[in-house]
């Protein structure tokens, strides 16, 4: 039986005896447990790699081999990507959030697995990126394309989308409640009481899927001794504005980075240069090779003299003051490796370089101010877990997700008051000065605008061409007035456009235009066309956005706007008609 035979044979059993919300339901177990399992795929695929290349070996080969590690897992992904896979790396999440609102939330099959590949590559061989984004990436492209074959409409595509993120984000982290608010925040927007059960379950059964085959492994390890106290909220309020501060050094730093790279003229330089420059940092700073979760272990758990251990230069000191300036140098040297990393052709995402960096800003913040000795003390892994959480709001834009996303991690509510704090204070300092996210910047950066409101994402899918009116008579400019008056007694429309042999709009004359003299027999017979016609108020392009249009109509006062593609006229479009054509998706989407 042919693959399509059974999936219509399903489909028709389905429709008889199952409704649409339990099938969704299903669905979204069947794409949480796939999307579980890409996730353990890439995750032990990652750390059998690191471990082989790694293992050891900086004490015997002096560091030397960081510097070639990277630009071979670069141009590996990148080849592999291009290649075999025709879906080259970058940064995954802005992609994702394109798709869903200008492509029907269609992904193509190929991102399914072409990310495990390629990620794998290149944090594997120290790519300083991590793998959520990838991860996010596939676990969508999943619910995707379950829905393609399912022949599900493009609302619930978007929604079985949410469900891959969020098993995705669920099996990495082993943090249901944080990958469904992620989901929501970040790549949904916004969701409704019925769509968030199904999202529970993806989640749920993704992290389920990562503990039956690699048994409860959290990223991070730890016990959190001590206890949150009012006195430290005063330091919690200045680690927030410092969190917003480099969370917005965070955000410019990759993209002009990225601009820097995208001005080289090949993808082979870019490959050499972003190579070499990224390994001789992780020569310098070695704990900036691969995702880092390793180094924030260490900082958490009060190690962080061992960060030293693996420099070539500092193995021997146990200066803490060279501890705070080596950090703080890692803390300005990840976001460019990051870029570097991802414009160079290598596939990843800054999910796991911003909480890194988060990491290390509460870390230092801690640690230098116990190094100062003055006041109370503060502790050192609830100051590097709750920056974690204010960095993440602050690039992601996402400070609901970062918050209990920590939460999970920590095993509890302890930090909950300083995580809601900190990341609300590192949200509120970012916007400030940059409104957008990092991914919304990227897409307007490459004239991919998306909607801000459900307004605008419901004009983006009415387009120009599908409200145009073709029953507006047109005249032509040599006419005389007796011809239009002719055009009049069979027209049921007052505008006529004037159009020449050649298809092009000329001018237009409204039934307003002519109402004192189209009774004059004698003028009827001297007085042309063109002496008649007049310009439009505005002129919409086919290809022009409804968005667009929309403002065209509302700065002309016009009711009525001729259409042009390639200098030639089409018609013209209503106010009513984009009315019309509104209410209908609207109704459509709610009965969806």
């Amino acid at each position: 039986m042919a693959k399509s035979d059974f999936i219509t044979k399903l489909l028709i059993w389905r429709l008889r005896h199952m409704s649409n919300q339990s099938f969704i339901l299903i669905l979204s177990g069947i794409i949480g447990i796939i999307s579980g399992l890409a996730a353990v795929i890439l995750k032990e695929s990652v750390h059998a790699i690191q471990h082989f290349l790694t293992e050891d070996f900086y004490t015997e080969y002096a560091n030397f081999l960081y510097i070639l590690y990277p630009i071979i897992g670069i141009t590996a992904a990148y080849i592999v990507g291009k290649y075999i896979f025709k879906d080259v790396g970058g940064h995954g999440i802005a992609d994702v959030l394109f798709t869903i609102s200008k492509k029907q939330s269609i992904i193509p099959a190929v991102k399914t697995y072409s990310r495990v590949f390629t990620s794998a590559l290149t944090v594997g061989f120290g790519g300083s990126v991590g793998l959520e984004a990838p991860m996010l990436v596939t676990g969508s492209a999943i619910g995707s394309n379950v829905g393609l074959l399912v022949h599900l409409n493009a609302k619930k595509r978007t929604l079985l989308i949410g469900c891959g993120a969020a098993g995705a984000i669920s099996a990495i982290f082993g943090a249901p409640i944080g990958a469904v608010i992620f989901a929501i925040e970040v790549i949904l927007m916004e969701i409704s009481t019925a769509s968030f059960i199904p999202l529970l379950i993806a989640s749920v059964t993704g992290s389920l899927t990562s503990m039956v085959l690699i048994g409860n492994d959290p990223v991070f390890t730890f016990d959190l001794e001590g206890t949150f106290t009012a006195g430290h909220m005063p330091y919690y309020l200045l680690l927030g504005i410092l969190c917003g501060v480099i969370s917005l050094y965070f955000s410019r730093v990759v993209r002009t980075t990225e601009r820097l790279m995208e001005g080289l003229e090949t993808q082979v330089l870019r490959l050499l240069y972003g190579g070499a420059l990224l390994g001789f940092m992780v020569f310098f700073f070695p704990p900036i090779y691969g995702e880092g979760y390793d180094t924030l272990n260490l900082l958490i758990n009060g190690n962080s003299d061992q960060l030293l251990d693996k420099s070539p230069f500092f193995s021997s000191s146990e200066n803490p003051y060279l501890i705070i300036i080596f950090l703080s140098l890692i803390i300005l040297v990840k976001p460019i490796a990051s870029a570097l990393t991802l414009s160079g052709g290598g596939s990843g995402g800054i999910f796991a370089p911003s909480l890194y960096v988060g990491g290390i800003v509460g870390f230092v913040f801690a640690y230098s101010k116990n190094q100062l000795g003055f006041h109370i003390p503060l502790p050192l892994a609830h100051f590097t877990l709750v920056a974690m959480c204010g960095v993440m709001a602050g690039v992601q834009h996402a400070p609901l997700s970062a918050i209990f996303l920590i939460a999970e991690i920590t095993g509890g509510y302890e930090l909950f008051v300083p995580l809601m704090f900190v990341s609300a204070i590192s949200y509120i300092t970012t916007t400030y000065f940059e409104k957008d996210s990092l991914y919304v910047i990227q897409l307007k950066e490459k004239g991919r605008q998306l909607p801000e409101s459900k307004d605008e994402e419901l004009l983006d899918l009415i387009s120009i061409t599908n409200v145009i009116e073709r029953d507006l008579l047109p005249v032509h400019p040599d006419s005389k007035l007796g011809d239009l008056i002719d055009l009049v007694k069979i027209s049921k429309r007052n505008i006529f456009p004037v159009v020449d042999e050649y298809g092009i709009l000329r001018g237009i004359i409204t039934l307003d235009d002519i109402r004192d003299i189209m009774f004059d027999r004698e003028k009827q017979e001297t007085i042309s066309i063109k002496e008649l016609m007049h310009s439009p108020p505005e002129i919409l392009l086919a290809t022009e956005n409804m968005q667009k249009a929309m403002g065209k109509f509302e700065l002309s006062g016009a009711w009525n706007l001729p259409v042009i593609e390639d200098g030639k006229y089409l018609g013209f479009v209503s106010k009513s008609r984009i009315f019309n054509a509104y209410r209908k998706k609207l109704i459509r989407q709610k009965e969806d």
